[in-house]
């Protein structure tokens, strides 16, 4: 996945965001990280106060329409503006006045995923907004790539599966628990996987030899092709094959999930509301819509929950995601995906057992991210729930990263080199490996160690 930058390279930038809600000031944690010079608008003081308290922020109380409040946060010397009020509305017509006031390049969040889907029928830019982007969206396409692999809670490829980073929750079967990285590393005699990251007990590790597995923590592989089968096996994990998806919840983005996915899956989708029911078996063809409440657990074992592959809980309440998921779970689906709305839950859904929690807020922030990376990365990625950066950089001529062994980089403890792309193969690597230009470069980062991971590969 490779991410086309629409800024210049440049130590800082000024950046204004409208909206300090849970986008907002996700966003505005990730830039304050960068040391860029971040201003905040909001109507909410106590909001403004929570971002002014926790980040290096600028905040102007205000609509992000009015006039005053652009004005007050000096919209004219902005390099970005971005717009995620909880109103798409205003989003559109700010990041427009915005534009026209001197920001130079402007984001607007949208929730019409009719809009995305019609964007190239019209030109955004001529009303003066450069990207739009549709958390709900984000989220059905999250769901789609998270089916992949049903036994795994995450995975990422890069370049198309040249490498991949995996995650799997340790359990009772897997012979990795109560070893250190040290000790197992017989079990690995071709070097074809590395372990990248550990949560255990909402706290993330980056491993070194001595780490010792622990039954219940949620690990992170980097892994060639040959590497994922040997990972799944040292896991106690087998491969499931998906074929039936059932889907709770029929609003934005359980209807986009399932169109995505009747093509390839047969996928039930569960809503409460008739009126709501009838509208969705017009539109989805290949969808069977059932009239069930989701809250009667009676209902949804009768509709076949115990025999899904995937069970994926996306309606507006948070809370019934979760108790739908594990007892899908306990009932005998294969995997469970939860949206949660309230980021506070990340952890707890990860810990109680539900496989795969999203946050379209979350996905909405880091999407928008993608877009300031400096230097040379050309992927971004977070997990939620685990305080660890995913990034693919480039490597150009005479980066500091070619001037030596990686064992003698003194690379950060607080990141790790996950692995290279190089001939249009895939690579782990060791201590003694040379990095050389034209590589691609997967590395893990705590979020406050990429400023100086970025160092590494610019030019000397």
């Amino acid at each position: 996945m490779t991410n086309k930058y629409i800024f210049e390279t440049r130590d800082f930038m000024r950046v204004i965001i409208a909206g300090a809600g849970e986008v907002g000031f996700h966003l505005a944690k990730l830039l304050a990280n960068e040391k860029h010079d971040i201003v905040l608008i909001d109507i909410d003081q106590e909001k403004l106060k929570t971002a002014s308290n926790q980040l290096d922020v600028v905040t102007v109380k205000g609509y992000s329409i009015s006039y005053k409040a652009l004005q007050d946060s000096n919209v004219s010397d902005s390099d970005l503006f971005i717009a995620v009020t909880s109103s798409e509305e205003t989003n559109i017509a700010t990041a427009i006045i915005a534009k026209q006031l001197g920001a130079k390049k402007t984001i607007a969040r949208v929730n019409n995923v009719e809009f995305i889907s019609t964007r190239q029928q019209f030109d955004i830019k001529k009303l003066g907004i450069d990207e739009i982007i549709s958390p709900e969206t984000l989220a059905s396409r999250e769901i789609k790539r998270l089916l992949k692999e049903i036994v795994l809670t995450d995975s990422i490829d890069f370049d198309n599966g040249k490498l991949s980073l995996i995650g799997i929750t340790l359990d009772e079967r897997s012979i990795l628990i109560g070893k250190s990285q040290a000790e197992t590393s017989h079990l690995n005699p071709n070097n074809d996987f590395l372990t990248v990251s550990i949560l255990r007990e909402q706290k993330t590790l980056i491993p070194r030899g001595s780490t010792v597995f622990e039954l219940g923590d949620h690990v992170y592989f980097i892994a060639e092709p040959e590497g994922l089968e040997r990972v799944l096996n040292l896991s106690g994990k087998k491969r499931i094959e998906v074929k039936n998806v059932m889907i709770l919840g029929g609003g934005k983005i359980g209807q986009n999930a399932a169109r995505k996915l009747s093509s390839i899956y047969n996928v039930k989708l569960i809503e409460e509301n008739r009126d709501k029911c009838i509208e969705l078996a017009g539109q989805l063809d290949d969808v069977l819509v059932l009239n069930t409440d989701g809250r009667n657990f009676d209902e949804l074992k009768s509709e076949g929950v115990g025999d899904t592959d995937a069970f994926i809980a996306v309606t507006g309440n948070s809370e019934m995601n979760i108790i739908s998921c594990l007892m899908a779970k306990q009932h005998g689906a294969k995997k469970t995906i939860c949206l949660v709305e309230n980021m506070n839950y990340i952890h707890l859904s990860q810990m109680i057992g539900v496989d795969t929690m999203i946050n379209k807020k979350l996905l909405a922030a880091n999407f928008i991210f993608r877009y300031i990376r400096q230097g040379t990365v050309v992927t971004f990625k977070s997990i939620p729930g685990v305080d660890v950066e995913i990034l693919e950089f480039e490597i150009k001529e005479n980066s500091k990263i070619t001037s030596a062994p990686l064992k003698d980089l003194n690379f950060p403890k607080s990141a790790i080199v996950g692995g290279v792309i190089r001939n249009n193969n895939g690579y782990t690597v060791m201590g003694n490996f040379r990095f050389q230009p034209g590589d691609r470069v997967v590395v893990i980062s705590k979020p406050e160690c990429i400023r100086t991971i970025e160092e590494f590969f610019n030019e000397v």
